[in-house]
């Protein structure tokens, strides 16, 4: 985590283009929760996150954004739909399930990095328990000179397993036996989940036999390293830095936020959408969350949310929960030159997939500069001519651009193909220009 605001927003340039504003609201939102955790702990209880509001259009990197950042720094990160609480039977019933799933992220990540830490003490175990069966141990009063030959048929063995050449030899090994009930709806009541819980510690300690499976030792490997790092894992240290990690660095992503927002101009007015607020206000505003894994404080989890406001506007959601959103960014829409630079200055541009999808075809794709104008271009007056999805309209576009040679490629093995301004406009023109057709086609 250990980022300066400027490193962060340098990583994001890579794959995200313009949105500068937001770059750098959310990079000096993450540099805080560095610095307030390297404060004295009396202060860190005081220093309460700046949560963030997004305001702008569809496809424009609201999401991947805050995506992009959570992935590279290793946080906790969950994204929610707010309209997903005021579906029917749902109506904001229980928004602590966000929490929830974020402790089930937190969960995963902080096992991937205890496994990291151990896992040559896990490939040793599984490689110990393999040879175990290719060379079984010798008895205490075994000879010298069978001890002798016993330990350098165990290091030519041993050599054997490690270099592969072993791989598709057949052995019988021992696996748990599993009786497991696991459900992971973190919507699911807490009383429901501890029932779930004691009955899967009735049911291991009634089924703790093994059960012989014949496998090669290349699927061997696969299935005795998760019993061996479930042997090895401290679960409990675990569940507490996992805990943790999800009160001082999770993230949670409100997506749709606008879709709640009930105005008092607004005629039709949903009571639900104002239940929703209501029930998120707690959760923002921090409360306890009590989960399978513990309970979990939500006053220094981020909260970004994000809308497009079309409708409403950010001064329809209720005043407290305004109040909670003291950062406010706007994103612009993109242009045709914000449209150019992501297909060509992003580090996985769509046109760099498209390559390597046809490369496993032996089909060498290349794009003209001009065809990526045009390209740029053609998805601007799509999303003048009907709605407005902005980066996302490109994938509808090449995809229409490429269809024919993605559907021939087979037959077009070795061959290169150059996509020229003329293949689009040929492809595009008439498509675009009838604006009924761009409704149903782009």
């Amino acid at each position: 985590m250990d980022m300066t605001p400027k490193q962060i927003v340098t990583y994001l340039d890579d794959y995200i283009i313009g949105q500068n504003d937001a770059k750098k609201t959310i990079a000096l939102a993450l540099r805080n929760r560095y610095r307030r955790m390297q404060v004295e702990p009396e202060l860190q209880e005081e220093i309460m996150p700046k949560n963030i509001l997004m305001i702008g259009s569809t496809g424009i990197g609201k999401t991947e954004i805050a995506r992009r950042l959570a992935k590279m720094m290793k946080l906790p990160f969950v994204k929610v739909e707010a309209s997903k609480y005021t579906e029917v039977g749902f109506v904001g019933r229980d928004v602590e399930s966000m929490i929830r799933d974020l402790v089930y992220e937190s969960i995963n990540i902080v096992t991937a990095d205890y496994e990291e830490k151990i896992k040559d003490k896990i490939e040793d175990e599984v490689h110990r328990q393999i040879i175990e069966k290719l060379v079984p141990p010798l008895p205490e009063a075994a000879s010298e000179n069978a001890k002798e030959s016993f330990i350098k048929t165990y290091n030519v063995m041993e050599k054997k397993l490690l270099d592969g050449s072993l791989d598709d030899k057949k052995i019988e090994i021992e696996v748990p036996k599993k009786a497991h009930v696991e459900i992971l709806d973190s919507s699911m009541p807490l009383d429901m989940s501890s029932m779930q819980e004691s009955l899967n510690k009735m049911l291991g300690g009634l089924n703790k036999d093994k059960i012989k499976k014949e496998v090669t030792i290349r699927d061997a490997k696969v299935l005795l390293r998760s019993d061996a790092s479930e042997n090895l894992l401290d679960r409990e240290a675990i569940k507490v830095e996992a805990l943790k990690r999800a009160e001082n660095g999770g993230i949670i992503f409100l997506d749709e936020i606008d879709k709640i927002a009930s105005g008092k101009t607004n005629q039709n007015q949903d009571p639900s959408k104002e239940g929703v607020q209501r029930d998120l206000l707690p959760i923002v505003e921090g409360s306890s969350v009590q989960t399978k894994f513990g309970q979990i404080k939500t006053d220094h989890i981020l909260f970004i949310a994000a809308g497009a406001f079309h409708v409403s506007k950010p001064s329809d959601l209720l005043p407290e929960l305004q109040g909670r959103f003291p950062l406010r960014v706007e994103l612009e829409s993109l242009d045709e030159d914000a449209l150019y630079k992501i297909l060509t200055n992003t580090k996985n541009s769509l046109l760099r997939q498209y390559k390597a999808l046809l490369k496993v075809e032996e089909v060498e794709l290349t794009f003209d500069d001009e065809a990526i104008h045009s390209l740029a271009n053609y998805s601007v007056l799509a999303n003048q001519k009907t709605e407005d999805i902005g980066a996302r309209r490109l994938h509808t576009v090449i995809e229409k651009v490429l269809e024919d040679i993605s559907y021939d490629a087979d037959e077009r093995k070795g061959e290169k193909i150059i996509i020229t301004k003329e293949l689009v406009s040929e492809k595009l023109d008439e498509i675009v220009e009838n604006e009924d057709l761009s409704r149903y086609i782009l």
